[in-house]
């Protein structure tokens, strides 16, 4: 690993301390010198390291991992759904941030669990921790997370989705995927990211449905239920969205629990906060 990719990891991972210690006592709003303190680091630093991550202050990301903030971005959010939907995934009004063109493998492909399947993965740093990217020759199918350490437990995690598929070593070919993925500035509507859904037929639903949730905003399962026409199933949508290959750019980590709360993330909860946080930096600068 390069002397840059450690110095990226290490920032991370005293920006993963700071968020599960403001987790804990964000009710008390800790000042920026004991966050600083906590940190060994001196104010000016950790600002500057927040700043340089987030895109937004310590005082600013505290704000935005409160159960206030998550209701408030779900206040507007089956509007906002529901205008994503009638505008679709493509056209001028599109209103999903990364521009992403996808398909779907028919139920037939699915049911094989990947057999047929050569599946090129690699580990990358990303803003959130190691980045484990997956594509095939249709594109982006599989996007994990993982500390420094559990490489082999979250590929071990990612290929039990696909049992029977074969697999390779190639971070050669993965890192442009990765590159894209975590730098909006790439995020380009003439340059779609490719992505590939394998799932059933109601995941795949769910899944395109998290596709129209835009950056900045939150919706719920019973939303995302009513969306897809099945009202009552909002238990089945949170399975689904539990079983999203694609995490961050298939935003499963924009559904909260129904009075806002943060629910379950398969990649740990302080990552969640993470990635809201981020997101909120670059609505913020947008």
């Amino acid at each position: 690993m390069t002397e840059t990719s450690t110095s990226q990891l290490e920032d991370y991972a005293r920006v993963r301390d700071m968020l599960a210690y403001l987790t804990e006592h964000w009710r008390e709003q800790p000042s920026l010198e004991v966050l600083a303190a906590r940190a060994h680091m001196t104010p000016d630093g950790l600002q500057r390291l927040f700043s340089r991550w987030a895109g937004l202050t310590p005082k600013m990301f505290l704000q935005a991992i409160t159960l206030d903030n998550a209701r408030t971005m779900l206040k507007d959010s089956a509007s906002i759904l529901d205008t994503a939907l009638d505008v679709g995934l493509s056209g001028p009004g599109r209103l999903h941030d990364l521009f992403v063109t996808h398909e779907g493998m028919s139920p037939g492909q699915w049911k094989l669990k990947g057999e047929g399947l050569t599946i090129s993965y690699g580990f990358h740093p990303s803003p959130f921790g190691l980045a484990l990217v997956m594509v095939t020759e249709f594109g982006l199918c599989g996007l994990g997370f993982a500390d420094s350490g559990g490489e082999a437990a979250a590929l071990t995690d990612m290929r039990s989705r696909w049992p029977n598929a074969q697999y390779k070593e190639d971070s050669a070919l993965t890192a442009p995927y990765a590159a894209q993925i975590f730098a909006a500035e790439r995020w380009k509507a003439n340059a779609p990211l490719r992505i590939t859904f394998i799932g059933t037929d109601f995941e795949i639903r769910v899944w395109e449905t998290l596709l129209k949730i835009p950056l900045g905003k939150a919706t719920t399962y019973g939303d995302i239920a009513q969306a897809i026409g099945k009202p009552k199933a909002a238990r089945a949508v949170g399975a689904a969205v539990g079983k999203n290959p694609i995490s961050f750019v298939v935003p499963c980590h924009r559904v909260l629990g129904k009075s806002g709360d943060m629910t379950g993330y398969h990649w740990g909860l302080t990552r969640k906060r993470a990635i809201l946080g981020w997101e909120t930096g670059q609505a913020a600068a947008g």
